[in-house]
C-alpha cells in the first residue's frame, strides 16, 4: 500500500497500529506501546472498551441513521444527560469539534442580530485554536494553520489570553458591537496554557454585566480530561454556550454545542442542521462513554493520576537544562522545552514504546486515557525523561 494517494495534510510517523486495548496500542509487528496521546484527547475511556464495543455492535445491527427529520431516542437521552451535567438547557449535535464551534459562532451572530447589532464582534484569544473550517480558523491563531487562507471571514477582535485589562480596553473601544467571548479554558494546541486563577470567573462577571455570551470551547478539556466533567467547573461557573467533541465519542465522530438561557432559544427550524449529526450510533456511544466515566469513577482517577504525573515529571525533569516549564490540570499536561528536539515523538515511540505529541514545535503534550494507573504514570515519566535526555 502507498500513501501517495493521500493529500499531504499530515506528516505521520512510519508507524501503523492494528490493535488497541485500554491504554495500549500494538503495531503491525506486534510491538506494544503505551498511548499517552489518546488520539489527541479522544479515547478517554481507553481503546476497545468492552461496553463501547458492545454498544457499537448492537446498535449497528439495529439502526445507524434515519436523519433529523425524525425523533431520535438516543439523541434525546444524550442531550438530557449532557445538559444536566453542564447546567445547560439545550443541545445541538454534529460531527466534530470544528462544527460545534461553527454552531457556537452562528449563535453569536444570531444573538447580535436579535439585538440589532449589524456588525457583531466576538472576542477571541491570542494563540487560540478552535478548528480548521474557514470560520473557526478566523477565530484561531498560528501561522501554520492560517497560511494561504486569507482573507478569512468573520468579525473577531483578539486579546491576550488571561489579560483582563486588555479585555476592558477592547470593551471601551468596541463595546457596542461585542456580542460574545469565545475561549478555551486551557489552550491545548498552543502548548497547554492554563487560564490564570479567577480569570474565567471574571469573564463570567463581565459577560453577565455587558449582556455578552460566554462561549467555552471544551472540545479538548471536556468529558473528564481535567478531573471535572468540564474544565469550567473548577472555577464554579456556567457558560452560555459550550462546545464538546473528542472524548465524547471515544473515537466515534460526534460534536455537541450546548446552550442555556437566551442562547438556547436562538435557533429555529431551518436555521441550522446536520445530515449525520446526532445519529443513533454516535449518540448511543456517547451515552455509554458517560456511563463508563461514572461507573469507573474516572473523574477522580484523572485528578489523582494527573496530580501524580505532574508531580513526578517536575521531580524527574527538575535538573534538565532544556525544560522550561511543566504545567497542566488533570490528565492534560504540557512540558515546554527551551529548544525543539527533532524527532522527539519518534524517539519516544521507537526507543521507549511511548506515544507522545509535540505541539507548537517545543511543547510535549500528554493526554493519556483517563483510565491510567500509577504504574503507567511511572512508565510515562520514565519514557519522557529518557526521550528528552536522548534528544
Amino acid at each position: 500500500m502507498t500513501a501517495a494517494c493521500l493529500m499531504s495534510t499530515y506528516q505521520p510517523l512510519a508507524l501503523s497500529f492494528c490493535k488497541g486495548l485500554g491504554t495500549r496500542l500494538w503495531d503491525q509487528a506486534g510491538r506494544e506501546y503505551l498511548d499517552a496521546v489518546a488520539g489527541v484527547a479522544v479515547t478517554n475511556v481507553g481503546h476497545s472498551h468492552p461496553k463501547i464495543v458492545a454498544a457499537i455492535s448492537e446498535q449497528a445491527g439495529l439502526l445507524l441513521h434515519t436523519s433529523n427529520l425524525y425523533s431520535i431516542d438516543w439523541q434525546q437521552r444524550l442531550a438530557h444527560k449532557l445538559t444536566q451535567l453542564a447546567g445547560m438547557n439545550r443541545a445541538f449535535f454534529n460531527n466534530s469539534g470544528a462544527e460545534a464551534n461553527e454552531t457556537a459562532l452562528k449563535l453569536a451572530r444570531l444573538y447580535g442580530w436579535r439585538k440589532g447589532i449589524e456588525q457583531p464582534l466576538v472576542v477571541v484569544m491570542e494563540n487560540a485554536f478552535h478548528g480548521r473550517t474557514l470560520g473557526t480558523l478566523s477565530a484561531s491563531e498560528g501561522p501554520a494553520v492560517r497560511l494561504g487562507f486569507s482573507k478569512l471571514p468573520g468579525d473577531f477582535v483578539k486579546v491576550p489570553f488571561g489579560d483582563l485589562p486588555a479585555l476592558d480596553q477592547v470593551q471601551q473601544a468596541h463595546g457596542s458591537r461585542i456580542v460574545a467571548i469565545m475561549i478555551e479554558p486551557i489552550q491545548g494546541e498552543s502548548g497547554v496554557h492554563l487560564a490564570p486563577p479567577g480569570y474565567l470567573k471574571a469573564l463570567r462577571e463581565r459577560c453577565t454585566r455587558h449582556a455578552w455570551l460566554l462561549m467555552l470551547d471544551e472540545i479538548q478539556t471536556g468529558i473528564g480530561r481535567t478531573g471535572e466533567w468540564f474544565a469550567c467547573q473548577h472555577e464554579g461557573i456556567v457558560p452560555d454556550v459550550m462546545t464538546l467533541a473528542k472524548g465524547l465519542g471515544n473515537g466515534i465522530p460526534i460534536g455537541a454545542c450546548l446552550a442555556r438561557g437566551k442562547a438556547a432559544e436562538l435557533f429555529t427550524p431551518g436555521s441550522h442542521g446536520s445530515t449525520f449529526g446526532g445519529n443513533p450510533l454516535a449518540c448511543r456511544v456517547a451515552c455509554t462513554v458517560l456511563e463508563i466515566i461514572e461507573e469507573q469513577q474516572l473523574l477522580e482517577n484523572a485528578r489523582l493520576q494527573g496530580e501524580r504525573l505532574l508531580g513526578r515529571l517536575r521531580s524527574e525533569l527538575a535538573d534538565n537544562p532544556n525544560v522550561l516549564a511543566i504545567r497542566g490540570q488533570g490528565l492534560m499536561i504540557g512540558i515546554e522545552l527551551k529548544q525543539p528536539i527533532r524527532d522527539l515523538t519518534l524517539i519516544a515511540a521507537r526507543d521507549h514504546g511511548l506515544l507522545i505529541n509535540v505541539t507548537r514545535g517545543k511543547t510535549i503534550r500528554l493526554l493519556p486515557p483517563l483510565t491510567i494507573d500509577q504504574r503507567e504514570v511511572e512508565m510515562i515519566v520514565r519514557g519522557v525523561g529518557r526521550a528528552v535526555c536522548e534528544g
